[in-house]
């Protein structure tokens, strides 16, 4: 009995002890299971981070495979900018070198326009000496051509020569007539232009002078002007003739003679294709150079029809009649009378767009009146305009 309470004894001892164990074992295994699920919930953070961190880094890579889209997209963009630029900054140079090109190019060409025109002045000025100053004008400025074509028009038509010429000539040297040649026909030729007359030539010492073409101021006007030219071309041969009789020695003092006649001419470009000559042709002409033969030294001759247009302004005396060539009836001829005029005194004004000539001895104060009104007007209209 006692061993079978020994036993039993003994059993549930072994049994608290195994229950101890137990005990022992599930807590342990409880422990075991808490570190499990601490362990699992660090698992599943893990993963969850983990999963979190994959689903983060795909995010990242594809804003980085799209960053570099862009990247490259921009790259792109920049690199045609660039070259863009570059294409523009090398278009600005070519254009920068050939706007200095055309500069040289343009300053070459102002500097040989200037030469050229430096060369067509020279060349025109020098042109000018073989023409009136009318004819020069009235060609450069257009308004006559070059081409053979002529016109009738009443002119005054004026010869002179010296008188003895070739017996001076003669007697002296060739240096000597050159320079007192040149002197007189220069002195000639300034009354002349003076008085608006277009020169035609210069025959040795002849001179032929013509009124009315290209340039005219009526044909009364046309003729006064003339013969008041004469008369100034004889004053001066008086005021030279000292002057030339010490200087070269002449036994005789200069004198010309003077024919002067008015009537219908032909006058134009005569010549050939290659070389012309502006002058005029006509019976008038022929008569006027009959005149001056016919004149005395140091006088003036006129004709008939000169004679009408300029007798209430210059006193004359008629003289005989002359037979001309081409003139069925013969021409009455008149002197113009110098000493009566000999205190005339001409004032002239001349500018580009004016010409004015006073002859003081018979200006009076209604025509100075008249003179003046006329200044008037011409401010007024001037202020007008302006």
């Amino acid at each position: 009995m006692k061993k079978n309470l020994d036993e039993t004894g003994q059993v549930f001892s072994d049994v608290g002890v195994q229950k101890q164990n137990v005990e022992k074992k599930n807590k342990a295994i409880k422990k075991g299971n808490k570190s499990l699920e601490k362990e699992l919930k660090k698992l599943r953070l893990e993963l969850e981070l983990r999963k979190n961190l994959s689903s983060e880094l795909e995010k990242q890579r594809e804003i980085a495979i799209e960053a570099n889209k862009v990247a490259k997209e921009k790259a792109r963009e920049l690199d045609k900018l660039l070259k863009k630029e570059k294409l523009q900054a090398q278009l600005r140079k070519n254009l920068a070198d050939e706007m200095e090109k055309q500069r040289e190019l343009a300053i070459d060409a102002q500097r040989i326009a200037l030469e050229k025109k430096a060369e067509i002045e020279s060349l025109s000025n020098q042109l000018s000496k073989y023409l009136s100053p009318q004819i020069y004008r009235s060609i450069f400025s257009g308004e006559k051509q070059a081409d053979i074509v002529s016109q009738r028009k009443k002119l005054t038509v004026f010869f002179s020569d010296i008188v003895g010429f070739t017996d001076i000539s003669d007697a002296l040297e060739p240096e000597e007539i050159s320079s007192m040649l040149n002197y007189y026909l220069t002195e000639m030729s300034q009354i002349a232009l003076a008085y608006g007359g277009t020169i035609d030539k210069y025959i040795g010492d002849a001179i032929v002078v013509f009124f009315g073409d290209p340039e005219t101021q009526g044909v009364q006007q046309d003729a006064i002007n003339c013969v008041n030219m004469a008369i100034s071309m004889q004053r001066k041969m008086m005021d030279l003739r000292d002057d030339w009789s010490k200087e070269f020695g002449l036994r005789e003092p200069l004198a010309i003679r003077i024919g002067i006649a008015t009537g219908y001419c032909t006058v134009g470009n005569f010549g050939s294709d290659d070389r012309l000559d502006y002058t005029v042709i006509g019976s008038q002409v022929n008569l006027a150079a009959r005149l001056e033969a016919l004149s005395k030294p140091g006088s003036i001759l006129i004709s008939f029809d000169t004679h009408s247009q300029v007798s209430n302004e210059i006193k004359c005396t008629e003289l005989g009649k002359v037979s001309v060539k081409g003139i069925r009836e013969e021409v009455r001829t008149f002197e113009v009378e110098l000493e009566p005029s000999a205190n005339q005194t001409l004032e002239t004004l001349e500018t580009r767009n004016l010409k004015l000539t006073a002859d003081l001895e018979r200006l009076g104060p209604p025509e100075i009146d008249q003179l003046e009104g006329f200044v008037r007007e011409l401010r007024e209209k001037l202020k007008s305009s302006s």
